[in-house]
Formats: C-alpha cells, sequence, structure tokens
C-alpha cells in the first residue's frame, strides 16, 4: 500500500505462506468501528453485521484459492422516499489471491484475482470489496411507488413539443 493511501476499514491480513497443503479456514466478522467505518465508505446509513466465512486452498501456481459466503446487514436509503431499507446481503465469495509479482488478468468466467503486497493478501478488504459489489444499487421501501405515469399521452409533459413537431410535416 502506497504511503498516502488510507488504511482500509476492514483489515485482517494473512501471509499466503501460512496456506498449508490441506487449506486453511477463516471466518472474519467486523466489529462495530470497522462497520461503522465501512457504511461511511460506501455512502449508506449503517452496516449492521459482515461476517466471511473462508476456504483457502494453494494452487500449483503459487496462487490461493478463496471460496466461501459473506453474510451481512445492511441499512441502504430507498432511492423514491429516501427512507431506511434495512436488507440482508448473503453472497458466495470466489477469489484468487496472486502470489507477489503476478498482475490480476481480468477473466469473466473466472474467480477475480487479488495481487498481494509480499506474498501478504488482505482478507478483510476482499470481502469489503465483495460487499461493496452486492448491495443493491436501487433499495427501495416494501411500500415505495414512484409516481404514477401520465395515462393520457395529451397529458404527457412533452406532448405540446410532439404537436409542434407534427406540424412540421
Amino acid at each position: 500500500m502506497p504511503p498516502d493511501a488510507a488504511a482500509p476499514e476492514f483489515s485482517r491480513l494473512l501471509p499466503l505462506g501460512l496456506v498449508g497443503p490441506e487449506g486453511r479456514r477463516e471466518v472474519l466478522e467486523a466489529d462495530e468501528a470497522e462497520r461503522a467505518a465501512l457504511a461511511r465508505r460506501f455512502g449508506i446509513p449503517a452496516v449492521e453485521r459482515l461476517r466471511a466465512e473462508l476456504l483457502l486452498r494453494p494452487e500449483a501456481d503459487g496462487a490461493v484459492r478463496v471460496e466461501g459466503r459473506l453474510a451481512a446487514a445492511v441499512v441502504q436509503l430507498c432511492v423514491v422516499t429516501l427512507e431506511p431499507v434495512a436488507q440482508r446481503v448473503e453472497e458466495a465469495v470466489a477469489l484468487r489471491l496472486l502470489p507477489p509479482g503476478r498482475e490480476p488478468q481480468d477473466e469473466p468466467d473466472e474467480p477475480d484475482e487479488v495481487a498481494t503486497r509480499s506474498g501478504v493478501a488482505d482478507l478483510g478488504e476482499a470481502v469489503a470489496e465483495q460487499l461493496a459489489l452486492a448491495l443493491d444499487p436501487y433499495p427501495r421501501a416494501p411500500d415505495a411507488a414512484l409516481p404514477a405515469e401520465a395515462s393520457d399521452a395529451a397529458e404527457h409533459p412533452l406532448a405540446a413539443l410532439a404537436k409542434l413537431r407534427g406540424a412540421k410535416h
């Protein structure tokens, strides 16, 4: 991490060398301060719970495959009413932690690849990024409805322009 970069809000460092041939299980859980910092980062009112259960297995090329699940409870704002909306996030996690010197490749059918620094992966940051991707981009309260569309074309706000366009022909 460059010296001017901010430290991740949810950091769990793991040297790849600690993943033996039999693999390794990791359970990560964010504490209250980490959840509050993640909520600020994501621009949402709250991250009430964040937990990930991961299985790490070494691969022949020196990478480490990470598979598991993340579970979170978050509060987002409804895009219609701006009311808080409690949501549960349950997502599969599939990543590859790369050995030093390897750059991530974007392969659509392969797990996301995560670069490591000096052979140390930040599992917490990887999980936080997975949560960010899993958040609902358009959360809505259960009873939120958009204003009704005008049912009559003549009532449509652009109806007058359509009439002008028709008069030119």
